[in-house]
């Protein structure tokens, strides 16, 4: 729920922050009675933890599933505070939040007070999205450490790059990405057509253990930025372009599974899994944060 009436003594913050996300069912809250939470029953009880005397709710920007991570995801949130109590400042909210989220691998990067008009989803005008990719590793069990669930790892697999680059370009523009959408229950009512700005693939820098012990295996980054994204649509976009990187699917076969539109044309178990994406950037206009 998000809560968009504001008494006159409420503050709403629009909160960025960035986690981990193997040990949670994904960042949207999950009930009290599941096992595995979600990033979002953390962020409230570390609210809770302020003793503000509102309900507390955070409306999340970006939904990430089980697996996916962040670098930065943002949300708004409405704190209320006893009466005689300053607001918090951005600093202090963020310095408590990130106190009482310990241990879990949740950050708050920053806290700012936004309009109470603002809204953390519908306000955002991009979302960019990064999938990792770790090849020339023998066997995934020899991926380095530090990279263990941080990527997606092509076991004694050269990828074709140009043939995933030229592939790349058809998915840009204005699309309906119906067949890169998996079925769930928003499937009839949200609109597929998406407009993809962005569909880079590029050789990373690589990583700490890399450099010192790993230096035969190779980080591809794919960057992929839009508006909004269906349902799973980065990682079936990545799939597929994976797929043509390893001739198991032609650029025109991708021509085709796009021109299709339609989510049972999409290959079985080609999908990427979740482990090497990374929700990065959530923008907004600077006219809405004042």
């Amino acid at each position: 729920m998000c809560i968009c009436d504001l008494d006159m003594n409420t503050i709403r913050y629009l909160i960025y922050f960035q986690y981990l996300g193997t040990r949670y069912s994904g960042v949207m809250k999950a009930p009290s009675f599941q096992p595995v939470q979600g990033v979002q029953n953390h962020l409230e009880n570390a609210v809770r933890k302020l003793k503000p005397i509102n309900e507390v709710s955070f409306c999340i920007s970006s939904r990430t599933d089980t697996g996916v991570h962040a670098l930065c995801n943002s949300a708004h949130l409405d704190i209320q505070r006893k009466p005689g109590k300053p607001p918090l400042t951005g600093q202090v909210l963020t310095r408590a939040l990130n106190f009482y989220l310990k241990p879990e691998p949740i950050s708050i990067i920053r806290a700012i007070q936004v309009p109470d008009t603002f809204h953390a989803r519908h306000s955002a005008i991009s979302r960019t999205y990064v999938y990792r990719l770790a090849t020339k590793v023998s066997h995934h069990t020899q991926l380095p450490m530090t990279d263990k669930n941080l990527c997606w790892s092509l076991s004694d697999m050269e990828l074709d790059v140009k043939a995933m680059k030229d592939a790349s370009t058809l998915l840009l523009g204005t699309h309906d990405f119906s067949s890169f959408r998996a079925l769930s229950s928003d499937a009839s009512f949200k609109n597929p057509v998406k407009t993809l700005l962005c569909a880079q693939i590029e050789l990373s820098p690589g990583s700490f253990s890399q450099k010192h012990f790993h230096r035969d295996v190779q980080y591809w980054e794919l960057t992929f930025k839009s508006r909004s994204f269906l349902y799973k649509q980065v990682r079936r976009m990545t799939g597929a372009l994976v797929a043509v990187g390893q001739g198991k699917l032609s650029v025109s076969d991708l021509q085709a599974l796009l021109e299709a539109k339609d989510s049972r044309a999409y290959p079985q178990n080609i999908a990427a899994p979740p482990d090497g994406l990374f929700l990065t950037n959530v923008e907004y206009r600077q006219s809405d944060l004042i």
